[in-house]
């Protein structure tokens, strides 16, 4: 697993725009003639199609920035780390397609995407292929899956999930979970957290894998700049967020902060684009999965190969 200490800390500044609408798939029975859409039936996770790839999760309350956190991951992983584009022959292709060329021009741009909507998940089916020519960093499947904050909302108190998370949450699955929370409103979330890291031990038997992150978003907000990530991080986490702290030290589970760069308060656009934390995530995502870091140097004779090829 990817250790995030001793790093530095850089300002954070995002929020939700209205400019870009992202995508949403239907949960509805009645909708499943319809090729526009996944369809996602209650309680029977065998209605769940395209399950050879692997799963990415993102819980989070309104504006934590997920959206934000996703469409800077794909920016990333194209314009730095090779090629990521959707998966031929999905039901969601065309939609994935049009939705990829909006987070990459608006990202491009300047602008944020907004959060999605309720009782839907935004289903994104992707192959990510690195630019690293060593045979040990493979070409994977990707599928991220975005819900909107108000549905975590529902897991207070005893409730469950909308059928549309339900339904993943059940399937026998790999799942990683991205858990966003920001630096304003992280004191607030503590709670909601561990009642959502309680609730994976449900799943416990019907997932095929789990690995977690916790993410602190919009860290600009501390004022903090050129400082060490590990204790001020820790600091932070420990302070606003003790019951998800402890958690979190138990089980050894990994732990960052988010930025992409500068922003405009007055416009809300991103005036200079910093995919540093961008590159952390991915990589740190890619080799949870793979088992090798995405910038692998190869083996002593690829590294030969490399050399006389290049």
């Amino acid at each position: 697993m990817i250790n995030f200490e001793n790093e530095e800390l850089k300002p954070l500044s995002f929020d939700d725009s209205e400019e870009l609408k992202p995508l949403s798939f239907d949960t509805k029975i009645d909708d499943i003639a319809n090729d526009d859409f996944v369809p996602i039936s209650k309680g029977n996770s065998a209605e769940i199609k395209n399950k050879d790839s692997n799963f990415v999760f993102f819980f989070g309350t309104a504006s934590s920035g997920k959206s934000v956190i996703l469409a800077t991951m794909l920016y990333y992983l194209r314009s730095k780390a090779g090629v990521i584009r959707p998966k031929i022959g999905t039901p969601n292709t065309a939609e994935a397609e049009s939705l990829l060329y909006d987070f990459f021009d608006n990202i491009s741009k300047g602008i944020l995407p907004e959060g999605t909507v309720k009782d839907k998940v935004t289903r994104l089916d992707l192959v990510f292929e690195p630019n690293n020519k060593s045979k040990k960093i493979t070409p994977i499947n990707l599928t991220f899956l975005e819900t909107s904050g108000e549905n975590h909302n529902e897991i207070k108190r005893g409730g469950n999930y909308h059928s549309s998370i339900e339904t993943y949450l059940s399937a026998n699955l790999p799942l990683t979970f991205i858990i966003v929370t920001s630096y304003e409103n992280a004191h607030k979330d503590d709670i909601l957290i561990n009642t959502f890291l309680n609730k994976l031990e449900k799943y416990e038997k019907k997932l095929k894998s789990v690995n977690i992150i916790l993410i602190i978003s919009k860290w600009d907000k501390s004022g903090s700049r050129n400082i060490e990530a590990t204790d001020e991080l820790n600091n932070f986490i420990s302070e606003r967020l003790p019951m998800t702290s402890t958690a979190m030290d138990t089980y050894g589970l990994a732990k960052t902060f988010y930025t992409i760069g500068e922003l405009n308060e007055e416009t809300n656009r991103v005036t200079l684009l910093d995919l540093d934390r961008a590159e952390k995530l991915s990589k740190w995502l890619y080799e949870s999965i793979v088992g090798y870091p995405l910038d692998y140097e190869g083996t002593f004779w690829e590294r030969i190969k490399f050399s006389i090829t290049n």
